[in-house]
């Protein structure tokens, strides 16, 4: 075979620039469509949207949010693992009708511990407890905001404390915390050994977020991102994360193969793998790793991502989904695909549904919200919020970057950094995506998203047709430049 061969049966990676869903028969309309998706083969989203596991984009508050609206963050990996599990235990704990991992102080511990705690976890109150588990007392921000920072714990905490038990029902946890007009109620076992704590704002909370994903004990879901190389990470954020997400640049490679495999052996989360841009690479996983619960797949696409300048190497997300789903079905799996990277608008998430996918991964969408960690700043009359992509100059000098890219290219930056514009709470970008995307299936004639892969078909446009495509030949002023 010759290199000339090279062009001739070179593949066609196109994007979703390139195509356009063509319109079909339908009786459906958009506000009758279904976008309830599975993320992995035993998780499922209200909202097929998932926000990257990146340093500017997903920690506790964007994870908290996107549960709550029926859809999903995963937590960035780019820190240290207890500061990982911090924000998974944060994500837990957001709406636990019954807190199990609590949170406990001693008695001899100062005001001024106490307080550096109550800011460390973002929590007001906390049952005290004897080194044997015992309850002592309950302490709050009420009893210390004025008290002596050198004053122990003991000095200043409630010693009565009104207690339940693990036959309290919620109805007559409710009717408790009226009555003595409390926030908190610590479950003691017979020997008075905290096992739990109900609070009221998350009851109260508990029927606020109605489209919220939950667990089987009613709390947020929560996933996270994990090294393959990183086992230990794993096992801590077993305890307490849903879904573990595989995080690395280029998936498909035998050192992350054999690394996944003990990975799964000693997880029981549902583990996501990838990133993956071939029907190769798809074949090889669902082959030669047991257990694998969903597929991430794009590589190069993001919009801060300069892998695909870099090195020439990429997979565009339309592209690599295409390819992936075909493994899939070919091998009749069910493991869900995840298109990651470069979508823009509902649009372009509609089009990766079509050849595939069940949900889209986005980080400059969900970047530009106010519950993203980025700093907030005003330019010229408007605001926007730092990005930077994981493989850049500033996530690298985070060493816990490095490994997401290979090890020949850790002197290589694959990332660049960057501004987004301030795009207000992320629920209003889900409200503007979901209404996007049912509106595409009500052309489509979808009336779910695995109808959306039977009946959804594309036609592949011209660069001049993706200019008419879009709005043109109209005057559009500029923002304001007053705030």
């Amino acid at each position: 075979m010759g290199f000339r061969s090279k062009f001739e049966n070179a593949e066609k990676a196109l994007t979703f620039n390139d195509v356009l869903l063509l319109p079909g028969w339908t009786t459906l309309e958009p506000s009758d469509a279904d976008v309830k998706t599975r993320v992995t083969t035993n998780v499922e989203l209200n909202i097929p949207l998932i926000a990257s596991p990146m340093d500017t984009v997903t920690e506790a508050e964007m994870a908290i949010a996107l549960a709550r609206e029926g859809s999903l963050g995963v937590l960035h990996r780019n820190c240290s693992a207890q500061k990982e599990v911090d924000m998974a235990r944060r994500v837990k704990r957001a709406e636990a009708v019954i807190i199990r991992d609590v949170v406990t102080v001693g008695p001899d511990m100062t005001v001024a511990e106490l307080l550096s705690m109550m800011e460390e976890h973002g929590i007001k109150g906390f049952p005290v407890v004897e080194d044997g588990g015992e309850l002592q007392g309950i302490v709050t921000w009420r009893d210390v905001r004025l008290a002596d920072s050198s004053l122990r714990i003991r000095d200043v905490m409630t010693e009565e404390v009104v207690t339940g038990n693990e036959d309290t029902e919620i109805d007559e946890a409710m009717k408790i915390l009226h009555e003595h007009r409390i926030e908190k109620l610590p479950i003691v076992d017979k020997d008075n050994r905290v096992q739990g704590l109900i609070t009221m704002k998350d009851i109260t909370l508990k029927g606020t977020f109605k489209e919220a994903v939950r667990d089987e004990q009613g709390r947020l879901l929560c996933a996270a991102a994990i090294s393959p190389f990183d086992l230990p990470r794993a096992k801590a954020l077993d305890r307490y994360v849903d879904v573990m997400v595989l995080d690395v640049s280029h998936f498909h490679n035998k050192n992350c193969f054999d690394a996944t495999k003990k990975v799964l052996k000693e997880v029981s989360a549902d583990v996501i793998v990838g990133n993956i841009g071939t029907y190769q690479a798809a074949e090889d996983i669902i082959t030669q790793l047991d257990g694998v619960a969903g597929l991430r797949v794009g590589i190069g696409s993001g919009s801060i991502c300069s892998t695909s300048i870099v090195t020439r190497a990429g997979a565009p997300t339309l592209f690599a989904t295409s390819q992936v789903a075909d493994a899939v079905k070919d091998y009749e799996s069910n493991i869900p695909i995840i298109a990651d990277g470069g979508m823009r608008n509902p649009g372009d998430v509609a089009v990766a549904m079509a050849v595939g996918a069940s949900a889209a991964m986005m980080g400059n969408v969900f970047a530009g919200c106010r519950e993203s960690p980025g700093r907030l700043v005003a330019m010229e009359g408007r605001y926007y919020k730092e990005y930077y992509g994981m493989g850049s100059a500033k996530a690298r000098q985070k060493r816990f970057a490095q490994d997401r890219y290979s090890q020949p290219s850790k002197s290589v930056n694959e990332g660049v950094e960057g501004w987004v514009p301030f795009r207000g709470p992320v629920k209003e970008i889900l409200d503007e995506f979901t209404g996007g995307l049912k509106a595409a299936m009500g052309y489509v004639g979808a009336a779910t998203i695995p109808e959306v892969w039977e009946k959804a078909k594309l036609a592949l446009i011209t660069e001049h047709g993706a200019r008419d495509a879009a709005p043109h030949d109209i005057f559009r002023p500029g923002p304001s430049r007053t705030i």
